[in-house]
């Protein structure tokens, strides 16, 4: 029997039960899996889909989800299935992992099964034998012809985005599932962005559920979220791999993900000028873009450490200038640096209403964004650029800001905001006299 532990009031159920209806309220996952362990619709009783697409970070319960989902069809119990399926595929990514995680694993078919209904394990045939007469096949997804020949009601795949050929391996998958009157399969995976991911994410016939690895807590190691989460939280692996976001390229674009995870950093050195930079939007109606607010520095070997983003979505004027103003004093930033394009002396005044004092910094673009940003990402080429943690947003922004200078097709406001902040750095840090902070 698998250990079960979770702070939530089934416990004091548990407590009253002896041990007979102990392990049947265990052995229901109803009663206590979350509900992105569970199908779709579950309360419907079903939902209009063929493929599950459960995708989830390092830990998240995608195995046991996966397993509860073969134990289900194998059983015949809902809402996985409303008769027992006969015949189901096993996938792993290897024939260790389809061994090691998906079959004997802690979380594995055999461990979430009661001694009475669990089936028999051939390992020589990679083969579950269930009491019943249902029969689970395991596949390797190194050989996608393999599963040339055999048929199926239902299949389980793990780890479908580590796969090496993962278009050859589902493609014949999906020629063998012609048993039944409604096939249907589950997909476990931490996501990767490659294009079957993004194929089936758009396809309106897979329901796809998502879990980040914070939500299997209580089934974790205690240290494990401090330490691990604590240190890769927001960073574009701990992205994929604990939030199981899918993080993307764009071709052509100026940034890459690479460039960025190099330049990540815990902290900066002594800074000889900071700066607060605001890209202000037209206006403030509901549809206006959002006000991006970045800060910067630059130290005395003359690399630049993007600090903060402080943007604000759909803000109103007085509302974006007491944020970059709250920042500057948080800072102790040398200067406000206001892109004034679109507002004019309007940028100025707001601020000024909000504390005269602040030194405020007016620019003008005279280029187009991509021109202007162009020398500004040569920094992260050459190594001169760190950040300060990790700010996703702002890092989706530049990741996604190709040549017809758009950022996913909207306006990359925050990119703006840290072109400005950099380009004021590299053009007066060597004018001014050094005052050393740290931040």
């Amino acid at each position: 029997m698998i250990a079960w532990r979770r702070a939530n009031p089934a416990e004091d159920i548990l407590a009253g039960l002896g041990q007979a209806a102990h392990e049947l309220f265990l052995d229901d996952f109803l009663n206590w899996g979350r509900d992105d362990q569970l199908p779709p619709d579950a309360a419907q009783g079903g939902g209009d889909w063929s493929i599950w697409l459960a995708l989830g970070g390092r830990g998240a319960g995608k195995t046991r989800a996966g397993a509860e989902w073969v134990k289900g069809m194998a059983l015949g119990r809902r809402p996985w299935a409303n008769a027992p399926v006969g015949r189901i595929a096993l996938i792993g990514e290897t024939a260790a992992d389809l061994r090691e995680v998906m079959i004997e694993g802690v979380s594995g078919i055999l461990a979430v099964h009661r001694a009475c209904e669990r089936p028999v394990w051939e390992p020589t045939r990679r083969r579950l034998s269930w009491p019943n007469g249902a029969i689970a096949q395991g596949f390797s997804a190194e050989d996608p012809e393999s599963l040339r020949g055999p048929q199926f009601s239902a299949a389980w795949c793990d780890e479908l985005a580590k796969w090496r050929r993962p278009e050859a391996v589902f493609d014949m998958l999906q020629f063998g599932l012609r048993l039944g009157d409604r096939p249907r399969q589950m997909i476990t995976t931490t996501p990767r962005p490659i294009a079957l991911i993004k194929n089936l994410i758009a396809d309106p016939r897979v329901a796809v559920t998502r879990a980040a690895t914070r939500l299997n807590a209580p089934n974790l190691a205690p240290d494990f979220l401090e330490s691990i989460v604590g240190r890769y939280a927001g960073a574009r692996l701990g992205r994929q791999e604990l939030d199981g976001e899918i993080v993307d390229e764009t071709p052509g674009a100026l940034w890459t993900r690479a460039m960025i995870e190099a330049a990540r950093c815990d902290s900066a050195p002594a800074l000889k000028r900071i700066v607060v930079a605001v890209d202000p939007p037209a206006s403030s109606s509901a549809r206006a873009d959002a006000c991006g607010i970045v800060a910067a520095g630059v130290s005395e070997d003359e690399r630049i450490y993007v600090l903060a983003d402080a943007t604000l979505e759909r803000a109103r004027p007085d509302e974006w200038a007491q944020a970059a103003i709250a920042l500057w004093r948080k800072l102790e930033a040398d200067a406000l640096v206001a892109e004034v394009n679109q507002g004019g002396e309007m940028v100025t005044s707001v601020i000024a209403a909000a504390d005269p004092s602040v030194p405020v910094q007016c620019v003008r673009a005279t280029r187009g964004k991509y021109l202007r940003a162009a020398p500004v990402a040569q920094l992260w080429e050459q190594g001169r650029a760190r950040h300060v943690g990790a700010f996703p947003a702002l890092e989706d922004e530049m990741c996604a800001f190709g040549p017809d200078g758009l950022g996913a097709g909207k306006s990359p406001d925050r990119l703006d905001a840290l072109v400005w902040a950099v380009t004021a750095l590299t053009q007066t840090a060597k004018k001014r006299e050094p005052r050393m902070r740290r931040v």
